[in-house]
């Protein structure tokens, strides 16, 4: 089933741990995120979870709802597709979460707090997203304090051509599709996928009819080649373009955001004897417009040279180390500026036992404006038995200020870095017939900075801001047909005893995946947020607080390579705000066809 968590599938490799020495063991999948190389699931003390493609076609109309579904992980937003949407991962906004597309780092330098907006990607296109869980700092260095979300496109599966098409329409004058080619070869790989989305959407502000629409179009493609048997090239293209209408005000709802993004790395791959080197250069621009708004255009750049090793010291130890060097810049109308950071960092993975892995991760940032910043990580997975799996990590991490808190109007060149602690401990059962998980969570940050509408500037928050809590998921397959999913995030975050906003303090999800027979499946799902506070800003009757979401899916094998589906979310059209005055989606029903041959 579609929903099983990552971690059940690693578990359920581990039964035949006693004869580890005898043969080879499974440990599961491979995940990208969570060190500086790639790891088995089993082997990682990180909380990792990871989206397949299964799960990302025709579950959701964006990319933010199926995310919100994952322990851990809720959003709010400024109304409907195509809106400024903050992510949140066990509280902490999306200004604290690292985010690659395709191996290029997609967090905006010139929005106000450097982060990536959620709020119009869409799941076309997409093979696989890994949400890493907790500070990240000594992997990605800033912005990665609660965590990393990675995303990768469309792949080839195997020799020869893959293609693949999806078309869907549906309520509010929706209408997507998307086109994916992939070709494998004995040598390398191709792939490039194409997609499109347009809406009329719904009204952004609450008590207003006119709608908002949105509009956009992204193209991808990667390429790999072995050039010889040690050496292989490769390279990734992103574009993406949209159009996003608002309503800046309550008198005023005639508004139009526009977006470019570029983005490109190329990268090589070589070895010298028994040590594996990789080198990439990535570069990344942002380019917003918003005429007739405060500040009328802003654009951010990025370009960064990387350079990673990995070294097998013995049979149970690796050590992976790197060093990088990134320039960002950012241009408003009046203002601009630019900060350079150096880093270098290292990773020692070790196997002590077959049933014990640990590793440490060390990371030294030299930041042009506020000089060196380290931070740490210590990470274990014991297998304490077949069925039984422990994790513990232990990390430290900081965010340095971005260009728009140092340089813009609301600026301040007198901030300082966050710094942050974070502690997290799971335990995991193997039931055969599914899983289940308890994970305990807590990170705490000094010098937070925020907005301050008393001096109309940003500043250090006095203080510290604490973020803990329980995660709980679990899946069973109550036979061949029927499989039960479901989890549960308590989350407590609060600054100098004050709740942070918009972090609900109670998610569940609960649901049920069906064979129905005859070449019909089915799902149905609820998902209920209860004690969200709102903003201080949010006008008087907003609707922010406890909601209850309904959602339905049914799909339809038309063939072996082709499948008709239909959704309904918000069911029950439950009428509900994340962001004080701004309108949630109803009742919506969608119907497409996906192929794949």
């Amino acid at each position: 089933m579609k929903h099983r968590i990552l971690a059940s599938i690693s578990i359920t490799a581990l039964a035949a741990a006693p004869a580890m020495a005898e043969e080879p063991l499974d440990l599961g999948a491979i995940v990208l995120s969570p060190s500086l190389s790639p790891v088995s699931a089993a082997r990682t003390g990180a909380t990792v979870e990871v989206i397949e493609d299964e799960e990302l076609q025709n579950t959701d109309t964006t990319l933010r709802q199926t995310l919100s579904r994952q322990p851990g992980v809720s959003y709010s937003a400024n109304g409907g597709v195509g809106t400024n949407t903050t992510l949140r991962i066990r509280g902490l906004d999306t200004n604290y979460i690292g985010v690659r597309i395709n191996g290029i780092d997609v967090a905006d330098p010139s929005s106000t707090q450097t982060s990536f907006n959620f709020g119009g990607l869409t799941s076309a296109g997409l093979g696989r997203v890994e949400v890493l869980k907790g500070s990240q700092s000594a992997i990605y260095g800033s912005e990665a304090i609660g965590g990393v979300i990675d995303i990768t496109t469309m792949r080839a599966r195997g020799r020869g051509p893959t293609t693949e098409l999806n078309l869907e329409f549906g309520s509010f004058d929706t209408y997507s599709g998307s086109f994916g080619y992939a070709y494998g070869g004995e040598r390398g790989e191709v792939a490039m996928t194409y997609s499109r989305f347009r809406t009329e959407g719904i009204s952004a502000r609450a008590g207003d009819t006119e709608k908002d629409g949105y509009d956009s179009e992204m193209l991808t493609a990667t390429a790999e080649y072995d050039l010889t048997d040690g050496l292989t090239l490769g390279a990734a293209l992103l574009w993406r373009d949209g159009t996003a209408e608002v309503d800046r005000s309550t008198t005023d709802n005639r508004g139009t955001n526009l977006f470019a993004q570029r983005g490109a790395r190329a990268f090589a791959r070589f070895e010298t004897g028994a040590v594996q080197h990789e080198l990439a250069f990535s570069a990344y621009q942002s380019d917003r417009q918003d005429p007739g708004g405060f500040t009328t255009s802003f654009l951010g750049e990025r370009e960064t040279l990387e350079y990673r090793g990995s070294a097998p010291l013995n049979a149970g130890l690796t050590l992976n180390f790197g060093a990088d060097r990134t320039e960002e810049s950012f241009a408003l109308p009046g203002t601009s500026g630019d900060v350079t950071t150096h880093s270098v960092f290292t990773e020692a993975l070790y196997a002590p036992s077959d049933t014990l892995d640990l590793s440490l991760a060390l990371r030294h940032d030299d930041h042009s404006m506020f000089g060196g910043s380290s931070s740490g990580r210590l990470a274990a997975a014991w297998r304490a038995t077949p069925d039984w799996t422990v994790r513990a990590v232990l990390g430290t991490g900081f965010r340095a200020p971005s260009l728009y808190e140092l340089y813009g109007p609301f600026g301040s060149a007198t901030l300082q870095p966050e710094e942050s602690r974070s502690f997290e401990l799971g335990v995991e059962r193997d039931l055969g017939a599914g899983s289940i998980r308890a994970t305990a969570f807590y990170t705490e940050i000094d010098n937070l900075i925020q907005y301050d509408f008393t001096t109309s500037a940003y500043n250090q928050v006095p203080g510290t801001t604490t973020t803990k809590g329980l995660e709980l998921a679990g899946t069973y397959d109550v036979n061949e047909r029927y499989s039960l999913f479901g989890n549960y995030t308590l989350t407590d975050a609060e600054n100098n005893g004050a709740r942070l906003v918009r972090v609900p303090r109670h998610d569940l999800v609960l649901g049920v995946e069906a064979d129905l027979g005859r070449g019909f499946g089915g799902m149905f799902e609820v998902q209920q947020v209860v004690d969200v506070v709102p903003s201080a800003f949010a006008p008087a009757g907003n609707k922010v607080g406890d909601y209850t979401l309904v959602n339905l899916g049914v799909t339809y094998d038309v063939s072996t390579q082709a499948q008709a589906y239909m959704r309904v979310e918000n069911l029950l059209d439950e009428d509900y705000e994340t962001a004080g005055g701004y309108n949630m989606p109803g009742r919506a029903a969608y119907f497409g066809l996906r192929a794949s041959f």
